[in-house]
């Protein structure tokens, strides 16, 4: 078994060996996915953990709100008004909390369209310059070939 997968990646080897590549452009093209990656990682990171620090303080300050309304109230009529006011508050926090979530995620996505545009402006820009390449190859090749 291991001298039919020696005699395999021999095979592979000589035709690799038979039609020689360039690398370059796979390398390039390998490091240049790998930075947009890192890019787009570091955006989706920031915006999780900004995400995470706003639940938090969201968390706590309920936690806060919910210890005042537990208060022994000397007029029973006070709980009526401690519950209003908290769940005012609430409110009032869910609404703000939204809007900052929404914020986060309208920076997060800004921030990833930016990266992906200046992406496909680098393909783009990449893609031109392989066409004027090969085409003065065949216009070089043509030329031999009627001279």
């Amino acid at each position: 078994m291991a001298k039919a997968a020696n005699d395999f990646t021999k095979m592979v080897q000589d035709i690799w060996a038979a039609y020689p590549i360039d690398t370059k452009a796979f390398e390039e093209t390998f490091k240049t996915s790998a930075d947009y990656s890192e890019k787009l990682s570091k955006v989706a990171l920031s915006a999780a953990g900004k995400s995470t620090d706003l639940s938090s303080k969201f968390a706590k300050d309920t936690i806060a709100k919910i210890g005042a309304a537990t208060k022994v109230q000397e007029d029973p009529a006070n709980y009526a008004k401690v519950l209003t006011d908290f769940a005012t508050a609430q409110v009032e926090a869910s609404a703000e909390i939204a809007t900052a979530f929404a914020d986060i995620a309208k920076k997060a996505n800004t921030e990833a369209m930016e990266i992906v545009m200046a992406a496909g402006k680098a393909a783009s820009d990449d893609a031109a310059k392989a066409v004027k390449k090969a085409t003065e190859e065949v216009t070089a090749a043509t030329k031999k070939v009627a001279a």
